[in-house]
């Protein structure tokens, strides 16, 4: 046995993978020797994403535009990424949205947006990869990127369509896991804390947040770059054979409490 969680030789496809944790979970695949595919719907980023990767780490990194909301532009994104590698041996879904405002509030338009991209879209590109790719294959690691507020609701940052979302991703993993176990693909969600990102630098850097933070939180702070690299690189490695259909909370224990 080699080292562990070397993932040479594979092929991993991340959607959302422009700026936040789709491009530091990338280069934490990148790290351990998978060839990336960057995918996003701004071109120019992906396209600085994937140089990046290849000049850093020496993997093969190609970039592919694609809204996840458009199947046939799902359909398409998986052919190109299979001519141009044969292959797709990981898929990290973590292409999201998040609308905040009072349930009382929220319209019509915000909720069946957030559906169509947080699950719906998950959904797709599950689909695709699955029949097109992994199935064929009999191997396969799909990673959905939910929250810990598809686990809990929350009462500091209103954000229902969110949370509904997020709930479905956990139980959508749980239920690709379960038809999927038998042609050697394993579904897993990973269920991020508060970590800073482009879309949430402002709310977490307020005052009161940190001050929230400190007491739901039980290591009192957010997560920083790079502290949720260990559960993707596990959930899409070889070793990780016999984990299915799990959601793993990285949050600093929010969910614990």
């Amino acid at each position: 046995m080699g080292n562990m969680f070397d993932l040479s030789g594979r092929v991993a496809l991340v959607t959302g993978c422009s700026t936040g944790l789709g491009v530091q979970m990338a280069k934490a695949l990148a790290r351990q020797g998978a060839s990336i595919i960057a995918l996003a719907r701004r071109k120019e980023l992906i396209d600085e994403v994937a140089k990046e990767i290849h000049d850093t780490y020496g993997v093969e990194a190609y970039a592919i535009k694609c809204d996840i909301t458009d199947t046939e532009q799902v359909g398409k994104a998986v052919d190109e990424a299979l001519e141009k590698f044969g292959k797709i041996d990981i898929l990290i879904n973590n292409a999201g949205t998040g609308a905040v405002a009072p349930a009382e509030d929220i319209t019509d338009e915000q909720f069946s947006n957030e559906l169509n991209i947080d699950l719906f879209g998950t959904f797709k590109f599950a689909r695709e990869v699955a029949k097109k790719a992994m199935i064929p294959a009999g191997y396969g690691r799909i990673i959905n990127i939910a929250s810990m507020y598809g686990l809990v609701g929350n009462k500091i940052a209103p954000s229902s369509p969110y949370h509904a979302a997020k709930g479905g991703v956990v139980n959508l993993t749980r239920a690709l896991a379960g038809e999927w176990g038998k042609y050697g693909i394993t579904v897993n969600s990973i269920c991020p804390g508060y970590f800073y990102t482009p879309l949430t630098k402002e709310t977490l850097d307020s005052d009161f947040f940190k001050e929230y933070a400190k007491t739901v939180i039980p290591m009192e702070r957010y997560g920083v770059e790079g502290e949720l690299d260990a559960a993707a690189v596990f959930l899409s490695s070889n070793e990780a054979s016999y984990v299915t259909g799990i959601a793993l909370p990285v949050d600093g224990g929010y969910t614990c409490m």
